[in-house]
């Protein structure tokens, strides 16, 4: 039986959330839950946002939007996922969905409610043990880890760099706060490229215990074109190794050709079931 559920429930709502996310990790499939909507439920509950249940075996989470659904794996073929979709997805307005993996149960519920594959986000991978190129800065710049005086910096090029992208360029100040109060973040992994009067790029690195990620590569719209972008990402490869992960995986959209031509130069490589697709209803 699906339910829709309020912060005025208390916390039990939480609990389910947590153990059928548990439940897609230990079956070795995606978080349906991405970094962005982790952190907004930590923060703020269900404020803005709606939550349906079926009992303790699945959720729908909606929010300006955006919906993310998720069937626990041992639950599944008893028509949970049906359920909670037509709740979530009900109408013909505009909503986005996530498939992680590209799983053909979600592309057959896409179609039922009107949803169109929209874009594919690749996870690339390399070994953290292969050798890396020695890393040759440019002249008149310097990588270092992050400082607190880089906050504003960092927003900026943040924003120039992703102006166009949908989740990563509306980061703002709160945003930044809440993502370096996480136990993974590391000023160290920060690295930024500083052209002396300002930065020029970052990449940001993250480590969950054996695997090391490139989490954020960006450039200065007006200091690309000068291979900052290999620059960093090889710093970031070279930090990562120093930590000893055994390896180091990354998000990319599909069509971004240039980023995965200099990945894959990098030695990342692409597997089709490491593919997540977004479907959209205009």
């Amino acid at each position: 039986m699906v339910t829709r559920v309020d912060d005025s429930a208390g916390d039990s709502w939480r609990e389910v959330l947590a153990d059928v996310r548990a439940a897609l990790r230990a079956a070795g499939e995606q978080d349906p839950l991405d970094e962005a909507a982790r952190l907004r439920v930590k923060h703020h509950g269900l404020t803005d946002s709606a939550l349906w249940l079926a009992d303790r075996d699945g959720f729908a989470l909606a929010h300006a939007g955006s919906v993310d659904l998720a069937v626990a794996p041992g639950a599944r073929g008893r028509g949970l996922g049906r359920e909670l979709a037509g709740v979530a997805l009900a109408g013909d307005g505009p909503v986005t969905a996530w498939s992680h993996n590209d799983h053909p149960a979600a592309a057959a519920l896409a179609r039922r409610h009107g949803l169109r594959r929209a874009r594919e986000l690749w996870v690339m991978r390399r070994p953290g043990t292969e050798p890396l190129p020695a890393l040759v800065v440019p002249d008149g710049v310097s990588v270092r880890g992050y400082r607190d005086d880089d906050r504003d910096e960092v927003l900026r090029v943040n924003a120039a760099a992703f102006a166009h992208h949908p989740e990563q360029g509306a980061m703002d100040a709160d945003d930044l706060a809440a993502r370096m109060a996480e136990d993974w973040f590391d000023p160290a992994g920060l690295l930024v490229a500083d052209g002396g009067d300002r930065l020029l790029g970052f990449h940001w690195t993250k480590q969950h215990g054996s695997v090391g990620e490139v989490y954020v590569v960006a450039i200065d719209p007006s200091a690309q074109g000068k291979g900052l972008g290999k620059v960093l990402t090889l710093a970031g490869l070279h930090h990562l190794a120093g930590l000893g992960v055994a390896e180091v995986e990354l998000y990319v959209e599909s069509d971004n050709t240039p980023a995965v031509r200099v990945y894959g130069g990098l030695g990342f490589t692409h597997a089709a079931v490491d593919t997540h697709v977004q479907y959209r209803r205009p």
